[in-house]
């Protein structure tokens, strides 16, 4: 037997420095990989690119882990593609709607631009166009909730509920108490959240619920949150449905903080109540989502949950539903929406949204809106529920202000609102923020409504806010602090982790 070439001690230290090469070998490796990913796969917005691209060069282990853990969407496109195709199955339940959007286009002339704004989101991505329609704005949380409750209480049939956040509070345990009393009495009630923004929520009446044989899941699991990519992949969606005869969508979710008892004061926010023909779509939007997340307790056919949905109502107002995600990438309905609507505007175009960091095409769309003579006005949060949030709103702000674009801060509580009211005719209320993350990361859905009615309300308590609110300005910009600079200079990069 041969005499070693090194003492002991020697032999284990390389043996040791031989293992630590290996493992730092494998981590290039990978971590070229997803720089090749990155540089030629991905469809990321530059400025995340270039923050991907410094992490993943500098620190390779952790750049790479993080990379991993919430960046790659290439991976999130591959995953969600059959929940996509499973949107476009359901949808031939809306079949005997397809011809009213052409009938209407050969209509009256008078409202031919608001039926060429309807075609544009039709072939954009937006649902079953329907013109029976009654549409109920709710702007505070009491009236809003109370309404929604009172709905629950009287369902027959059944309950489809779809929210992000439900608060482990009076209201939210409220709301388990009275599903809970409708399973009971033989509703048959179906409750999805996302497993992320329903926290801490209310566990021990979600326990309750589903011994009462209540029907309950989460838009991925606990175990998705530690290990995988789709922890920064949330349903933010606020939808229900119940009967079939009415439904509820828009940015409010159920807790107390929402009719403005939390820690912000005076919560303002939007949501609409849906009595008509729009009930199909998000009949289809709930069915769809449960699909993907519930494989094991799977619906029963559509029309049961319709009721009377597809018979004519008395009501007279047009709309589609828009939804986006990234299983819609890389041509997000939501975004595509938004930017119709930018487009389209001729005399103003007012915008409300808590969270204020669009792309580089949004930016420029609004420049040029505002240049063009179009009053745009822009309605954000003075209060903080988010310090990456809040100083990217400064951050774009100053940018847009400086093309002409005017900038008002809430100054009567917290604005959590996501509407856009647009010309005389037109509003969208949902649960898309103007942002990057609702554009890319979140699934969201919104109501596109085509109303004179509904966009005056709309319109009025816009300007309603601004009598409440702060115009900013890029002088008072400018008088930022070293660390305000400091704060916004972070943020801007940490726009898609928050």
């Amino acid at each position: 037997m041969p005499e070693p070439m090194f003492p002991p001690e020697v032999e284990q230290a390389l043996s040791y420095t031989v293992t630590l090469s290996e493992i730092v070998s494998v981590i290039v490796i990978f971590d070229i990989a997803a720089l090749l990913a990155l540089m030629f796969l991905e469809r990321y917005d530059p400025r995340v690119f270039v923050t991907w691209l410094v992490m993943l060069v500098l620190a390779p282990p952790v750049g790479f882990i993080l990379y991993m853990y919430l960046g790659a969407t290439i991976y999130n496109r591959m995953r969600f593609m059959p929940k996509n195709v499973t949107d476009t199955q359901l949808m031939t339940a809306a079949e005997y709607q397809s011809n009213l959007l052409e009938e209407d286009l050969g209509g009256d002339p008078e409202k031919a631009e608001m039926y060429r704004m309807a075609k544009c989101m039709d072939r954009s991505g937006a649902w079953s166009y329907s013109d029976d329609n009654e549409i109920t704005l709710f702007t505070e949380g009491h009236e809003k909730l109370s309404s929604l409750l009172n709905d629950l209480r009287s369902a027959e049939k059944s309950i489809l509920m779809e929210y992000y956040i439900i608060r482990n509070d009076e209201i939210g345990n409220e709301l388990m108490d009275i599903l809970i009393q409708k399973v009971r009495e033989g509703v048959e009630v179906r409750l999805l959240t996302d497993a992320f923004g329903i926290g801490k929520g209310p566990k021990e009446g979600i326990f309750r619920f589903r011994n009462a044989g209540g029907h309950y899941a989460t838009f991925h699991s606990s175990l998705n949150l530690l290990l995988s990519p789709k922890k920064n992949n949330r349903n933010h969606r606020k939808i229900a449905i119940i009967d079939g005869k009415m439904a509820y969508c828009g940015g409010f979710n159920i807790g107390n903080e929402y009719q403005g008892e939390g820690p912000l004061g005076h919560w303002r926010d939007a949501s609409v109540k849906v009595v008509g023909s729009g009930i199909l779509p998000m009949a289809v939007r709930f069915s769809a989502d449960w699909q993907y997340c519930a494989k094991r307790d799977p619906l029963k056919p559509l029309g049961h949950y319709l009721g009377e949905v597809t018979i004519p109502h008395k009501g007279n107002v047009r709309m589609q539903l828009v939804s986006g995600g990234p299983d819609t990438m890389p041509n997000n309905p939501v975004q595509m929406q938004y930017l119709a609507m930018i487009a389209n505007a001729k005399r103003r175009l007012y915008i409300t949204t808590p969270y204020l960091a669009p792309d580089e095409s949004m930016i420029l769309a609004l420049a040029n809106a505002a240049r063009s003579g179009v009053d745009v006005r822009i309605l954000i949060p003075d209060k903080k529920d988010h310090m990456f949030l809040f100083w990217n709103n400064m951050s774009y702000a100053n940018a847009l202000m400086k093309a002409g674009v005017r900038v008002w801060r809430y100054n009567d509580g917290f604005v959590h609102e996501k509407l856009i009211a647009m010309d005389d005719w037109c509003c969208s209320v949902g649960s898309a923020n103007f942002d990057i993350r609702s554009f890319t990361l979140n699934f969201e859905t919104n109501v596109m409504i085509y109303s004179e009615e509904v966009t005056r309300q709309a319109v009025d308590q816009f300007l309603a806010d601004l009598d409440r609110s702060t115009e900013y300005s890029c002088e008072e910009y400018d008088r930022r602090t070293t660390m305000m600079k400091i704060r916004m200079a972070i943020s801007r990069h940490m726009i898609l982790l928050a």
